[in-house]
């Protein structure tokens, strides 16, 4: 599934999206102003094109985990412009991208949001300018929707919904001010798509999106394709979620792989797109391209990169077990799942997927070399962590049975 838990967290992520959307697309906007507005106006800092190309360049350090020379260029724009959200908002979109590798991490939470407290300030003072108002608007949205996100993973119920409400009702504001821009479509294909899929997959949710109006999914994918090929300043944002829906919920998975090959090329130490490019490998069974990309993840944990840790070791680690198993290298593939299992438990994932199949492809590998005491080991385990209705939980019932 696109979206990792059910209820208002799901709510709370769409809304985000819609945040995101709006916020990397009003730059678009703003950039289609008067030389004379822009000059009159200080404070409009995202039509200012030199401004743009240094956040550029940061941006993508940012998006390639280079986070010292990306804070260090943001840093730079808060020095010369200490009264704007831009650069506060950009720092704490820097320690964002810290947390993605593995959400349950919350080692950045404190700067993350001490950031986008400070971008809440300055956008508040630009909001109550007429001229600025609607620039001051898409940083309040952006700001309180990122604190949204990571309240609701932080199981912070309460506040993940007020700030949910404070992100919405900026984003009316943002709204008002579209146009047909690549960029401005962006959130419009998003809207489009994720509407429609809300309402499909949580028809309990129905009522909290009677304002929004009736999306359009195919419009929407239409949508997220152009920005995807032809913006500037949403193309990795969208593509990001296009491989996503082209992989989980369209199950074009030779679309998502296209995309995913292209965003780790782009951003190769990004260990986040590094692990969605495994997965599109091995799912599309291109072994020989998988095993590579994954060997490189696990060698990249053994070096300590920025954002390579057990969780990413973990995916890598099985989807190479699952490749030595196929390939009758058993002996490979049980040092795979064992490793596998070892992140596991060094990050407390034990209800996870690729955790429960390691112990599943331990104990079918046990089984086939007649030690069946071993393999009766293994398949308790996932009885243990599993939950009765995880898939893997029936898998082990029927095996104990069988052996």
């Amino acid at each position: 599934m696109v979206f990792r838990t059910l209820g208002i967290r799901t709510f709370l992520t769409i809304l985000l999206v819609f945040v995101l959307g709006i916020t990397q697309s009003i730059s678009a906007q703003n950039d289609g102003g008067s030389d004379k507005e822009a000059k009159r106006n200080d404070y409009l800092l995202i039509a200012d094109l030199q401004v743009q190309i240094e956040a550029t360049k940061a941006i993508n350090d940012m998006y390639n985990f280079k986070f010292q020379r990306a804070a260090a260029e943001f840093k730079w724009l808060k020095d010369k412009y200490p009264n704007h959200p831009l650069p506060y908002f950009l720092l704490g979109l820097n320690e964002w991208w810290k947390i993605m590798p593995n959400p349950e991490i919350e080692t950045f939470d404190d700067k993350f949001l001490a950031y986008m407290d400070s971008s809440i300030m300055m956008a508040e003072k630009i909001y109550d300018v007429d001229s600025t108002k609607v620039e001051g608007a898409f940083f309040l949205s952006a700001s309180y929707g990122f604190k949204a996100r990571l309240h609701s993973d932080r199981n912070n119920w309460l506040r993940a919904a007020a700030y949910g409400n404070k992100s919405l009702n900026y984003l009316d504001d943002c709204r008002s001010k579209e146009d047909l821009s690549p960029e401005l479509m962006f959130g419009d294909g998003l809207f489009n798509y994720f509407s429609v899929w809300i309402r499909d997959n949580y028809p309990k949710l129905k009522p909290l999106l009677f304002i929004f109006r009736k999306g359009d999914k195919d419009l929407g994918l239409k949508q997220l394709t152009e920005v995807a090929h032809n913006a500037f300043y949403t193309r990795t944002e969208a593509q990001y979620w296009l491989m996503r829906i082209l992989f989980s919920e369209e199950h074009d998975y030779r679309g998502a792989l296209v995309i995913a090959e292209y965003l780790h090329k782009t951003f190769p130490d990004n260990a986040y797109f590094h692990r969605q490019y495994a997965r599109m490998l091995h799912s599309t069974g291109q072994t020989v391209m998988a095993k590579y990309v994954c060997e490189d993840i696990l060698r990249k944990i053994d070096e300590e990169m920025p954002g390579y840790e057990q969780n990413s070791g973990r995916w890598a680690a099985y989807f190479l077990g699952s490749i030595m198993e196929a390939s009758k290298d058993y002996e490979k593939a049980k040092e795979y799942y064992n490793l596998t299992v070892k992140f596991g438990e060094e990050i407390e994932a034990y209800e996870t997927g690729y955790f429960l199949y390691s112990l599943i492809g331990l104990a079918r590998i046990y089984e086939r070399e007649g030690n069946t005491k071993m393999a009766k080991s293994y398949l308790k385990q996932v009885k243990k962590y599993a939950k009765r209705s995880h898939p893997a939980h029936k898998q082990a019932r029927e095996y104990l049975k069988k052996i």
